[in-house]
């Protein structure tokens, strides 16, 4: 197996449904995923689809058991007090952002709308050795004697200070010390142009701002996606 530039073949699935009660539909549902083909290493390839298998898996029974039950409940009380009641929705996005040099990097939205002002989205992701079908983590991508943590909060404070200045109110005004307790070392992918921190909604910034990445060089970080690690 030529391992220069290997890569999986990915191919996105669609799961639409509808979830009613007394012939009015409740809560919409969709579901964007992938589907890994390793031809030459099926474990890996098991061990990834069986993963993201679970993820779904996961969301599907949470729409089943609190979601479809929350919205009929909010259905009844909207019929008895004569409110209009607003359709429940939830979307499940993945998105590919690496595929190649022995690494697969994902990451997926869960979006909610339960009939508020606006929808919640929350952010997951997940990098994977594409020799292995395990898991990396972001510690993998430096040297141990590297504070990996300290590196990367310094480059994403560089980032959001300039961003400050050419749009100052994209983030809250402590965005500096909220950067720092809300660091989670599994918020992170790979792409083409280095590695990928994120932030969840209002943890740094208000709503209108979103999800906030930041994308750090693979140079700065002084490792790169390679079938040799």
């Amino acid at each position: 197996m030529n391992l220069s530039n290997f890569s999986a073949k990915v191919s996105m699935q669609n799961i639409q449904r509808e979830f009613s009660y007394d012939n009015v539909v409740m809560l919409t549902f969709t579901m964007n995923y992938p589907k890994v083909v390793l031809s030459n290493n099926k474990k890996a390839q098991r061990k990834m689809n069986s993963h993201i298998y679970t993820q779904n898996n996961d969301f599907y029974r949470y729409i089943i058991n609190t979601l479809y039950p929350q919205a009929v409940m909010e259905y009844k009380y909207d019929l008895e007090n004569d409110f209009p009641f607003r359709m429940y929705d939830a979307v499940m996005q993945y998105e590919v952002t690496y595929n190649a040099d022995c690494y697969l990097s994902t990451y997926y939205d869960r979006y909610e709308f339960t009939g508020g002002a606006h929808g919640n989205t929350i952010r997951s992701s997940d990098t994977w050795s594409l020799k292995t079908g395990n898991e990396r983590l972001l510690w993998n991508m430096f040297q141990p004697n590297v504070n990996y943590r300290y590196l990367l909060i310094e480059e994403i404070l560089k980032q959001t200070d300039q961003q400050m200045k050419e749009n100052p109110g994209i983030y809250f005004d402590n965005y500096q010390t909220l950067i720092v307790q809300y660091f989670n070392p599994k918020s992170f992918y790979l792409t083409e142009g280095g590695l990928a921190i994120y932030y969840q909604q209002y943890e740094i910034a208000p709503y209108a701002t979103g999800i906030v990445s930041f994308t750090i060089p693979y140079a700065t970080l002084g490792w790169m996606p390679t079938c040799s690690k």
